[in-house]
């Protein structure tokens, strides 16, 4: 039902002038999603006050709701066409009457942004109706309409079709490749960090919320859940900021379908917080991020911090670090050249995660992990408090290193899956020696120069275990990869050509 229903959607949407790409698509389904779960969560709550003998205050007026604009019906349960608004008059209802009227929840939250009143302010105060066509928008309706948001099983069906939207965000260029990670290597993380009930779980590049919205899934099925431990996990668990308006309507929407009903999710540029303001009551349990990179922060930003650099992913790791409560972990991905790179502020920052934190595991993953990106990454796992570099006393801890070999070329159509990675998870849990895995002594890294190296702190991936690591490429790896980017050239250039045939 639901996959059918969203096909429908975009096909109505891809009529309309004023939408024109895979990120249109999900921003605007997104608010009409929203507005539709929030009918059928008012109704629920209704019943329940009910049964409890109680009355229960709608938080949207009577006037806006959903089944006064959007699908009033008739005696009988069909949409009253009298009544529904359509053409041009539906556009002006919504432009000047239903958001304006929504915006005002976030002065009327008080800014207390936990509470669903403030993300009904926030979401509407960040977006807008696109759709020119008030007859496109009255389709639109008429299909979100017919979804029901009421059971778990339906939430779940849901949550999983809205993932699949948010993937093929990626297909409409970089910005909208920076809202997805994996989801496989997202739970392999997870499974590694293993969060537990009480935890404050965070992210401050939370993007589509996919950690957080898998976190709260891995927490769901780690016991046998009391009404006390869910409400723990609704209020309680997970925190996140988000800088980019379309990127945090997202979030908010993905841990919504997860069946979260007010995300702790704050819409905010969290490198603009100073890193000396951060108090022990900021602090998290659990990091878990795939911050951007390769970004150019301001230099008024880059006084927040003491290592100063114009990367934005070196900015959010000290925020990171900085932001763990003592005995924290953290799961973190970035790119590959972090080991290795000699400018001031790589070598600065390792050398201030050696010696802040227990640098325990680091997963080295190929370019095809990231589909359409071709980036190499690393995952960092660490934990705060237990120096991996302790100078004082010269002792050093040791490194695991994995470094992940796919059998098959891994892209679009043979994307990374949980079972890739299931070799990394076992092994991780003994740090034992493979073909693919080795331990490092911190004080060894460099044999022959008193330890590490002070003036760069390389924690370069260099598995021993294999040889030949720079052999050429065999001839038919080679041309399965070509293969896979021409794949990729071919449907890119199909959406070209779509949106330009659409003007």
């Amino acid at each position: 039902m639901f996959q059918q229903a969203f096909k429908n959607i975009d096909n109505m949407l891809w009529k309309d002038a004023g939408v024109s790409s895979e990120l249109d698509y999900v921003e605007q389904t997104s608010w009409i999603l929203f507005l539709k779960y929030l009918d059928d969560l008012e109704k629920d709550k209704e019943t329940e006050a009910k049964l409890a003998g109680q009355n229960y205050r709608y938080i949207i007026a009577q006037e806006y709701r959903w089944e006064i604009w959007a699908a009033p019906k008739t005696a009988d349960g069909k949409l009253d066409h009298h009544k529904a608004l359509t053409g041009e008059d539906l556009i002006d209802f919504v432009g000047h009457e239903l958001f304006p009227y929504l915006r005002k929840f976030k002065q009327e939250a008080n800014e207390t942004s936990d509470t669903i009143q403030y993300k009904i302010g926030e979401i509407f105060t960040e977006i807008r109706n696109k759709v020119h066509s008030g007859y496109t928008l009255r389709e639109v309706l008429n299909i979100v309409d017919g979804l029901q948001f009421r059971s778990q099983k339906e939430k779940h069906e849901l949550s999983h079709l809205y993932e699949g939207k948010i993937k093929n965000m990626g297909n409409a260029g970089r910005n909208g490749g920076e809202y997805y990670t994996p989801r496989a290597l997202i739970k392999t993380i997870i499974k590694v960090v293993d969060p537990k009930i009480g935890d404050k779980v965070y992210d401050g590049a939370v993007g589509s919320a996919g950690f957080l919205a898998e976190a709260f899934e891995y927490l769901k099925k780690s016991k046998d859940l009391t009404p006390k431990d869910m409400e723990t996990l609704q209020k309680r668990t997970f925190y996140g900021k988000e800088k980019k308006p379309l990127a945090y309507i997202i979030g908010t929407m993905n841990l919504i379908l997860h069946g979260i009903d007010a995300p702790n999710i704050v819409h905010t540029n969290t490198l603009a917080e100073n890193l000396a303001d951060i108090q022990e009551k900021d602090r998290f349990d659990v990091v878990l991020a795939n911050p951007p990179f390769g970004g150019k922060e301001r230099k008024e930003v880059q006084q927040n911090f003491p290592i100063k650099t114009g990367e934005t992913a070196f900015l959010f790791l000290q925020h990171f670090i900085k932001i763990l409560k003592a005995g924290g972990k953290a799961g973190i991905v970035i790119k590959n050249t972090f080991l290795s790179n000699t400018d001031n502020a790589s070598i600065s920052l390792r050398k201030h995660l050696l010696e802040s934190c227990n640098l325990h595991t680091i997963l080295d993953l190929p370019g095809g992990v990231f589909t359409g990106a071709g980036v190499k990454t690393v995952v960092l796992f660490f934990e705060k408090g237990a120096p991996t570099l302790r100078q004082d006393s010269g002792q050093a801890s040791k490194i695991w290193y994995y470094q992940f070999n796919p059998s098959r070329n891994l892209g679009k159509t043979n994307p990374l899956t949980e079972k890739d990675l299931a070799e990394f998870v076992e092994l991780q849990k003994t740090k034992a020696d493979s073909e693919n895995s080795w331990s490092v002594d911190v004080g060894e890294i460099h044999p022959g120069k008193g330890g590490i190296d002070p003036k760069t702190f390389d924690l370069s991936v260099n598995n021993p275990n294999r040889k030949n690591e720079n052999e050429l490429r065999e001839p038919t790896e080679i041309l399965r990869g070509m293969e896979e980017l021409d794949k990729d050239s071919k449907e890119i250039i199909k959406k070209i050509e779509e949106v330009i045939s659409s003007y």
